[in-house]
């Protein structure tokens, strides 16, 4: 895998199939970029725990935070690591010792390590690195579209609104060189088909 660019596709299949998530580093700060993306993340669906030895026990945003991976009772499909390159070799390693093991590592903005990303593929996980899914999530969804950033997709179909609070939408948007998006193109279709 080339880890200094990934395939839209390779990023929507783990965002599209992952459930629950353990971010080590969480902090309990909500100015924290760990604390946002985390919360984030929560409010998208995803089963996310929080690793943190140092706040062992404790609750953020209603979920217990464990010391170790190794504490969680439950799967994880993904270990995102909110912690300094140094420290994603022995994370990595402790993922690996978990059954069922983690089907992807991913390592936050600022954080890449090749010893560790070797380590995962070598033992058959998916590894993402220097990326947020945070950002990802809502890049690949349109949500940062929505928003008014730039996502370099036109469409002349408005999002369908989801209720109060923040626009959630769907990540199946591959979009297509001169064509319009999948979800694009079911929408039309939904929108002919009730007008017949």
């Amino acid at each position: 895998m080339d880890h200094d660019s990934y395939p839209d596709a390779y990023i929507r299949g783990i965002l599209n199939t992952v459930k629950s998530i353990a971010m080590v580093g969480i902090s309990l700060k909500e100015s924290r970029p760990s604390y946002f993306a985390f919360k984030y993340l929560l409010e998208r669906g995803y089963n996310m725990i929080p690793v943190n030895p140092g706040q062992a026990g404790k609750e953020i945003l209603g979920r217990k935070v464990f010391a170790r991976l190794t504490d969680i009772p439950e799967p994880v499909d993904m270990v995102d690591v909110f912690r300094a390159s140094q420290y994603a070799v022995p994370i990595v390693e402790e993922a690996l010792k978990l059954q069922p093991r983690p089907r992807v590592i991913w390592m936050q903005l600022g954080v890449r390590n090749d010893a560790a990303a070797a380590r995962a593929e070598a033992a058959g996980v998916k590894v993402v690195m220097n990326r947020c899914p945070k950002i990802e999530y809502g890049r690949l969804s349109s949500e940062i579209g929505w928003m008014g950033v730039n996502s370099r997709t036109l469409t002349s179909q408005k999002a369908k609104l989801l209720g109060g609070g923040v626009q959630r939408m769907s990540l199946d948007r591959a979009t297509f060189a001169g064509g319009a998006t999948k979800a694009a193109a079911r929408a039309q279709k939904q929108e002919a088909e009730g007008q017949e």
